[in-house]
């Protein structure tokens, strides 16, 4: 599958098959999310892979009843260790790391989308509970869930804005690109 065809095909998927994801293929999407990028080099990025049916069952309650994502084959509960990226960049390590996860995220939704399987990015979570089931340090920050599985259906593409629609040029809101204007010299 060529790059601009794995974007047009990823999708958010909530209907999972039963049939269990081949742990060969978890590792392959955790492992697409050590080659996005990291400022400075400083790899903020954890991730927790979760198979237990009782786990996942708990975090999928953790999600605010999400009841999908505790019938996904696995979780990858993405999160951030701040600690570095503070000490490199004070406050805007915070940023950093989140910006580093986002990028890590997507890496992985590509990879399970190459694979043939189904996720979402799932952001509304209870932090905490999900700290508590998995024994999660307080310092560690949770990013997101992904649910991995097979999908039971195809998920509907959804439309998507047009280019000229989110872009501007030189300032907020030009949607034309001006002539440069000629410099005589």
């Amino acid at each position: 599958m060529n790059f601009d065809e794995l974007l047009k095909t990823r999708r958010s998927a909530r209907d999972y098959s039963p049939k269990k994801v081949s742990f060969k293929d978890v590792a392959e999407i955790c492992d697409a999310a050590r080659f996005s990028p990291m400022a400075g080099n400083i790899y903020t990025l954890r991730l927790v892979i979760v198979n237990d049916e009782k786990k996942k069952k708990d975090i999928a309650e953790a999600c605010f009843e999400q009841d999908f994502v505790g019938r996904a084959s696995h979780l990858i509960v993405v999160c951030s260790d701040l600690s570095s990226a503070t000490r490199s960049y004070e406050e805007r390590g915070k940023i950093y790391a989140r910006q580093q996860a986002g990028a890590a995220i997507e890496n992985m939704l590509l990879k399970t989308t190459e694979l043939k399987l189904a996720s979402c990015w799932i952001g509304a979570f209870n932090e905490d509970a999900v700290k508590r089931i998995l024994k999660i340090p307080e310092n560690i920050q949770v990013e997101a869930i992904l649910p991995i599985a097979y999908a039971s259906k195809k998920t509907p593409e959804k439309k998507k804005p047009d280019l000229k629609m989110i872009t501007f040029f030189e300032q907020w809101k030009q949607q034309e690109q001006k002539p440069a204007k000629k410099v005589d010299a």
